[in-house]
């Protein structure tokens, strides 16, 4: 026994090399850590599980017979964070380059299949050069595999990309799949198809970095969630993230220790809003202001900034955070940030997250690169996601809610449960020079002083409509509440909510206008 327990040992010792230590010193001259030392920053010390271990690729072809090594280049298994079970996969660029195989694939299925059985988050940490040539469809295969099982967990159990090298190919539509993607400045990248196949096909030259680098992602496209200028980043964000997130669909998000003895009441709130109603603040001071400690951990906060999203906690309980950002185009709803606030929001909904809206909005942006582009069809969206969501959801306008969008940011029509308002919110159906202009035409059109007639007409209406208490008096709106207050009423709002129940109808799965 002895012997074999020492061949063991051996085989083991290996096998942690991956492609070996010139392979791993060639990582780390990259900038980029090996596929376990990842594993090592991202869990709890000594929780690693690891599955297949052993596995090698059986494939004969181009050579391929003479180059094996244990487990393929991907590490597999179970760990926890923060005391809480995750299933995790992390490719090994040290073995072909982290390239998916069969084996390779195979093992990160095996994985996610028992995420799924378990009930518990699978997380990605992706550094592969995509499919394996040498196996041609076999790899093909191995990624559809992968796709199926992303796209049956979605809403099951949470999932999470990390992209720590490349992502390209077929290779992308894993990650794009999984709720959310976080990638590292300058060493990661995701594309369909490379620069020399763009200049090929289109003639465009581009670098690695414009195509498809991490603020590429973060900025223009949206498809990376987290930006981060070193992998440790990643990884410690990565694990503030799961802090938020409950494990499964049918579990709650685990909720922090808070003293509701303690004063809740902020004046700082009073004076945020400016008195002239078009000039900008930032609404992120608000939000620090709301949430327990400050403690805001935002999503896409590089894309489509008129709108901010993210996750903090109010009353130790995890909520989401959508709120309109009057700092950026004054906070209009445009193509990409109904898009965003709606994926955010199906988010939070399958996962029992309850939602915190923060409202200041103009209306939607118009146009006709957004008419047709479809504005209509994306800004439905938002609406749709806010109209599904059963999770507990409160509302506080501070300012601006008119036209449309007033529906669409979780009113009390669409199964907002607590909608509050700031004294300075404007609820009407479009801002007052443009109400006036339409109401009041022929009497301005038709006095000897039409611009005085204006600024008479535009007074009226501004005391009789600009203000909350219409919408109050019909109970659209629960209660007008002064700022410095608006922390102790989402307290209690959120304790009551807990036990809040609501169902859609039932049905085979809704049909989003996507």
């Amino acid at each position: 026994m002895k012997n074999k327990i020492e061949q063991l040992e051996k085989l083991r010792s290996d096998a942690l090399l991956g492609g070996g230590s010139e392979k791993i010193n060639s990582q780390h001259e990259k900038g980029k850590l090996t596929a376990r030392e990842r594993v090592q920053l991202l869990v709890d010390e000594g929780t690693f599980q690891e599955l297949d271990l052993f596995v090698k690729h059986r494939s004969h072809d181009f050579g391929l017979e003479n180059q094996k090594y244990a487990g393929d280049g991907v590490v597999t298994g179970f760990a926890k964070i923060d005391g809480r079970q995750v299933a995790l996969f992390s490719q090994d660029f040290t073995v072909f380059g982290g390239s998916l195989s069969e084996s390779h694939a195979e093992k990160i299925c095996k994985v996610m299949d028992m995420a799924m059985k378990l009930g518990i988050p699978v997380i990605g940490l992706n550094d592969s050069g995509g499919a394996r040539i040498q196996e041609g469809v076999v790899s093909l295969g191995g990624y559809a595999d992968i796709f199926l099982r992303n796209t049956l967990a979605s809403g099951v159990i949470p999932q999470i990309s990390a992209i720590l090298g490349p992502c390209a190919g077929g290779a992308v539509y894993s990650p794009a799949i999984t709720d959310f993607i976080f990638m590292v400045k300058h060493t990661s990248h995701m594309f369909v198809t490379g620069p020399n196949v763009v200049k090929t096909v289109t003639h465009e030259e581009v670098s690695f970095e414009d195509l498809g680098g991490a603020e590429t992602h973060a900025s223009k496209s949206g498809v990376a969630h987290f930006v981060f200028d070193s992998e440790v980043e990643v990884l410690d964000n990565l694990r503030k993230l799961i802090g938020f997130l409950p494990l499964n669909w049918k579990d709650t998000p685990p909720e922090k220790d808070f003293d509701f003895t303690k004063p809740q009441f902020d004046e700082r709130l009073d004076s945020i809003i400016p008195d002239n109603p078009n000039k900008p603040y930032d609404m992120k001071e608000i939000i620090n202001l709301l949430l327990d400690e400050g403690d805001f951990l935002e999503v896409h906060d590089n894309y489509a900034q008129n709108i901010i999203v993210g996750f903090g906690r109010v009353g130790g309980v995890s909520v989401g955070i959508v709120a309109n950002q009057p700092h950026v185009l004054a906070g209009v709803l445009d193509i990409n940030s109904s898009v965003k606030g709606a994926r955010f929001i199906r988010f939070c909904d399958a996962f029992n997250i309850p939602l915190l809206v923060l409202e200041d909005v103009p209306g939607f942006l118009p146009g006709t690169e957004q008419e047709w582009n479809g504005i209509i069809r994306h800004g439905s969206k938002l609406l749709f996601a806010f109209c599904e969501a059963t999770v507990p959801k409160v509302t506080v306008i501070v300012r601006k809610a008119y036209g449309g969008a007033y529906d669409v940011m979780n009113s009390k029509h669409i199964r907002g449960d607590f909608n509050f308002a700031w004294p300075s919110a404007e609820i009407a159906v479009m801002g007052p020079k443009g109400a006036v202009e339409i109401i009041f035409k022929k009497e301005i059109v038709s006095s000897n002083n039409p611009e005085e007639k204006l600024n008479e007409k535009l007074s009226e209406y501004i005391e009789k409509f600009t203000n909350p208490y219409i919408a109050a008096e019909r109970g659209y709106i629960d209660e007008v509440i002064i700022p410095g207050e608006t922390r102790v009423k989402i307290i209690q709002a959120f304790q009551l909510l807990k036990t809040k129940v609501d169902v859609n109808p039932k049905k085979k799965h809704c049909n989003i206008p996507l």
